[in-house]
């Protein structure tokens, strides 16, 4: 226990710790001093850009990417612009912020992502400084230009850019003496000190706020600190060699710490746990490190090597070249449990299970007591918290037995939270390790899950490609697969897809055996990587192997110009929107379409194809049946198209004698004749309408009949009737009904009486009464046959006449005819009708 708390620093009623995270195993043999650095947030990678050694035109600087612990990721010669900032976002990539306003993005290897700019005026005008800050919208970055402005923008994924308020008068000569930083009120803001004076500009304002806790000798202030949380700011007046600190609004003052350094400090960072009560400015000096507190006290750390001060959100990570340590605030549970002759709950029973392992009888007392005062379940809860917020694995194993020791004494204590408890540390201590280098600390793992969608861990251990350890952490955490295991192997195979050292059947291979049926897992998405590395062959084996999956493969081979291979995979999926699909895509293309057709090798392919043409192309259609010598389709498109053919009679008639010469091919004599009866009758209707006027052309010949004969051109009707062996019954009932509907009546007599009716007399009884002419229609109902005399009879309405006809042919259906039509008055005749049809039945 005494071990524990050597490293122990008071500072007012706090303890700080500088613990060391790692021994660095760069090799930085001209240190940090002329290297710009960043260090991204919750353990991440280090950036350094390295100045040439020697001063020549040809030298260039160059950029490292570091580890945590010192192990070089990647590094490269740096080619672009002169470089202002570097800074990380939280899904660390990197930031590089040139003179000109370009922000040009890497990844972790070194990679080129993306780039943006800030604004035409910042080029004209350069960048002078620049900061890469975090907030709940997410990464943002904040510059400054020559010409005194600032610009913001929020969120670099959602790029907006504000520029914000001129500061007035003379307060801004060049580039700033400090500024800051600042969310508040869901705003971001800029601080800005001019001597005493703090200058705050939001997106409409500029504000001049003298904090009341400033004294006019204070001087110009020469830096300023936010804390990670945005809830207080620490200043430093050179004129008072004084550290000030207070909370973000500004007026409240929490510490003035003189720090009795005559120059100035070369970085200031806030450290301070969550919650804390008591939080400190850490200030950097050449060679000293100072921790100034609210308590007005400081506690002085001194140093020999360069240093880096990196803000976390529960303390301050600083960087050497030979150590990578870190300095917090010593949580309150760990202060009660380690703090000599302490007489906390977790104390006790710290020491009754060291006294078990003793097989000493003074465990039983420690225990005894605590179950007397009941504080055993409190006991058991700051143990587990004290083994969170400790670094050193031992130390987190004594803690957690103990836990162990005292819950077994407990009835009703859930084992969940200790479980959780044990679980968490292991995964955190896996990826500590030097080899690893993550350095979370137990508050930061929980944040990163609660306020980022995604497993933010797993996508660090992805992004350093430590893909067995990911799977590993995954099944050990229980992350559902699509957001866990199936999204280490889609990068891993991504990654794989681009190695050049291998062949294409090696890496289809290994990734088939590597994935497997592993669900969330698309191989299209891989395959389509490859193609876009320009490995056709390697796509097309990774995309077969989405067997599963069939329509996942379709749309890159047709990217990749395979139709026929899409189309084969189309027809197997047995999808026929997905077959019609690529037929729409092949029709707007030209550059696959003149080879298409070679694919259509497949019934079923072919037979949809053929579909989709009648509907969308039909000019296709006529390659397709002269490519396969099909003269029946081909003369069946030729009538097709002449319908089609609105307006020009002689391309119509042209259309027709192709669809005849194919016909004939094909040995369809028929559709030949009929095909050539049409030619005929469009040449007739042709004639007409050259003559007469009459607008016959393109009718049936029904309808040209039906149009000649109510014209009155009835000799050309019959020309028509004779030439195409017009049935008789349909050539008499056309000119029946023609005549009737003109009310022709002496015509209709003469028609009838030119030879026997084919079609009868009672067609001409049932015109007249549809036209409600009675008169006439009687003139027919005595030439109608005895079977027809009754309906004839009952169509003009006379009973007698049809009772007379049912009597005579004794038939009992047509008796029951007649009488349903009669009425009540009719009773003599419904007498005789019935005398009838009872002597119709009985014979």
């Amino acid at each position: 226990m005494a071990f524990i708390t050597a490293n122990w620093n008071p500072l007012g009623e706090a303890f700080y710790r500088k613990s060391e995270l790692y021994e660095m195993c760069w090799d930085l043999k001209d240190g940090l001093r002329e290297c710009l650095v960043a260090a991204a947030p919750f353990g991440g990678p280090i950036a350094l850009l390295r100045k040439p050694l020697r001063c020549s035109p040809s030298s260039r600087p160059k950029l490292e990417i570091y580890s945590a612990s010192g192990f070089a990721i990647t590094s490269f010669p740096w080619k672009s612009g002169p470089l202002v900032q570097l800074g990380w976002t939280v899904s660390d990539e990197l930031l590089c912020v040139q003179e000109d306003g370009s922000v040009l993005i890497y990844d972790l290897f070194g990679s080129f992502k993306r780039h943006f700019s800030m604004g035409q005026d910042v080029v004209q005008n350069q960048v002078l400084e620049a900061k890469v800050f975090h907030s709940p919208y997410g990464t943002g970055l904040a510059i400054v230009t020559g010409s005194s402005h600032f610009t913001l923008a929020t969120n670099i994924e959602e790029l907006k850019l504000r520029r914000l308020p001129e500061v007035p008068g003379q307060v801004l000569q060049g580039k700033p003496l400090c500024w800051a930083v600042l969310v508040q009120d869901r705003q971001i803001k800029v601080l800005l000190a001019s001597g005493p004076e703090i200058y705050i500009l939001d997106d409409t304002s500029c504000c001049e706020v003298r904090p009341p806790w400033v004294s006019s000798q204070a001087g110009s202030i020469i830096h300023m600190c936010v804390s990670f949380n945005f809830k207080y700011l620490g200043s430093f007046s050179l004129t008072l060699d004084t550290c000030f600190t207070a909370s973000f609004d500004l007026q409240n003052k929490l510490s003035e710490t003189d720090t009795k350094r005559l120059s100035a400090p070369e970085q200031m960072a806030w450290c301070c746990r969550l919650n804390s009560q008591q939080p400190s400015v850490v200030l950097l000096w050449d060679r000293l490190l100072m921790v100034a507190g609210v308590c007005n006290d400081t506690i002085q750390f001194p140093i020999d090597d360069e240093c880096v001060l990196v803000r976390e959100m529960d303390g301050v990570r600083i960087l050497s070249t030979r150590s990578h340590e870190l300095l917090q605030e010593v949580p309150l549970v760990c202060q009660d449990i380690f703090k000599i002759a302490s007489m906390a709950p977790g104390a006790l029973l710290l020491k009754a299970h060291r006294e078990y392992e003793k097989s000493s009888q003074k465990a039983d007392e420690y225990l005894r007591e605590l179950k007397e005062q009941s504080m055993l379940e409190e006991a058991v809860k700051q143990c587990m918290g004290a083994a969170q917020y400790e670094y050193d694995p031992q130390t987190q194993k004594s803690l957690l037995r103990a836990a162990s020791f005292g819950k077994c004494f407990l009835a009703d204590f859930s084992a969940d939270p200790f479980v959780a408890t044990c679980r968490e540390l292991r995964v955190l201590n896996a990826i500590r390790v030097s080899s690893v280098g993550l350095p979370l600390t137990y508050p930061q793992y929980p944040h990163l899950f609660k306020h980022l969608t995604l497993p933010v861990l797993i996508d660090r251990l992805v992004y350093r490609q430590l893909y067995p350890l990911a799977i590993k952490v995954c099944h050990y955490l229980k992350i559902p697969d699509f957001h866990g295991v199936s999204r280490v192997l889609r990068h891993w195979a991504v990654c794989k897809v681009q190695q050049k050292d291998l062949s294409d059947e090696a890496i289809a291979q290994a990734v088939c055996l590597k994935v497997g049926d592993s669900p969330g897992f698309s191989y299209s998405d891989i395959a389509a990587k490859a193609y876009e590395c320009g490995r056709s062959e390697l796509a097309i084996k990774v995309n077969e192997n989405a067997s599963q999956k069939l329509i996942e493969q379709v749309p890159l081979l047709l990217k990749m110009k395979r139709s026929h291979l899409a189309l084969s995979k189309a027809v197997e999926s047995g999808d026929t929107d997905l077959v019609v699909s690529i037929f729409w895509l092949i029709v707007n293309d030209d550059g696959t379409r003149g080879d298409f057709f070679m694919t259509l090798n497949q019934p079923v392919a072919l037979s949809l194809y053929k579909q989709f043409c009648k509907l969308q192309e039909q000019e296709t259609l006529k390659d397709l049946y002269n490519q396969d010598d099909d003269h029946q389709e081909l003369a069946n498109y030729y009538v097709s198209a002449s319908y089609r053919e609105k307006e020009r009679i002689d391309i119509r008639l042209s259309l027709l004698q192709s669809a005849v010469d194919e016909y004939n091919k094909a040995k369809n004599d028929f559709a030949a004749k009929a095909t050539e009866d049409e030619m005929r009758l469009l040449r007739f209707q042709r004639k007409l309408d050259e003559e007469k006027g009459a607008g016959l052309l393109g009718g049936s010949l029904q309808a040209t009949m039906e149009a000649l004969l109510a014209l009155g051109l009835h000799k050309q009707a019959e020309q028509l009737f004779r030439d195409f062996k017009v049935p008789e019954k349909r050539y008499w009932w056309l000119k029946l009904k023609s005549l009737a509907e003109k009310e022709e009546w002496e015509e209709l007599e003469k028609f009838s009486k030119t030879k026997k009716s084919p079609i009868g007399y009672l067609p001409f009884v049932e015109v007249c009464m549809k036209s409600n002419n009675k008169y006439e229609a009687k003139k027919y109902v005595s030439r109608v046959t005895p079977e027809q005399k009754v309906r004839a009879h009952l169509a003009i309405s006379d009973l007698e006449g049809a009772a007379d006809a049912a009597i005579e042919r004794r038939t009992e259906s047509e008796i029951g005819v007649v009488l349903s039509r009669c009425s009540a008055s009719d009773r003599l005749l419904i007498d005789r009708l019935n005398r009838a049809r009872s002597s119709a039945v009985k014979k």
